[in-house]
């Protein structure tokens, strides 16, 4: 079973690497701001202690007035795991820089939140709808989405 590693003794090394970096924190959980996300990743995965080398999985949730973009991370090194989030304000067009240089398995779970959110990935080499068709109106997960 996978340890989950306390968000405080990350949130410590975060903070002296990459200050500013972190919004909240609590359990196992850490919140990021948007334009460090790419940073804070980068630092998880190649911090000797941290060594998150395998990402989980990736999803994404519609709060309505923002969209929250989880990771689940582990390290299979040190058998730890974290949750990393960040939060996108931005409702019209969405974008999160791409971690499918750091870890290839954010290829098709990107593209799916793309395809069913709308967020954007920057960064990523072929960011297109992955379940619906090219042309299908709108994105179904959306709170605001109507047919």
């Amino acid at each position: 079973m996978t340890i989950a590693l306390p968000a405080l003794e990350i949130v410590t090394k975060l903070e002296a690497a990459l200050p500013e970096s972190v919004v909240e924190s609590s359990g196992n959980t850490v919140v990021v701001k948007d334009e460090f996300l790419f940073k804070v990743a980068s630092f998880l995965k190649t911090t000797p202690g941290l060594d998150f080398n395998y990402l989980n999985y990736i999803t994404a949730t519609d709060y309505q007035t923002y969209f929250e973009v989880i990771y689940n991370l582990i390290s299979l090194e040190h058998n730890h795991g974290l949750i990393l989030k960040t939060r996108l304000i931005a409702r019209e067009k969405p974008r999160i820089a791409s971690l499918i240089s750091l870890w290839a398995g954010a290829d098709f779970q990107e593209r799916e939140i793309f395809d069913l959110f709308g967020i954007n990935f920057t960064g990523h080499p072929n960011l297109k709808r992955i379940f619906l068709w090219e042309g299908f109106p709108g994105y179904p997960l959306r709170k605001d989405y109507r047919q």
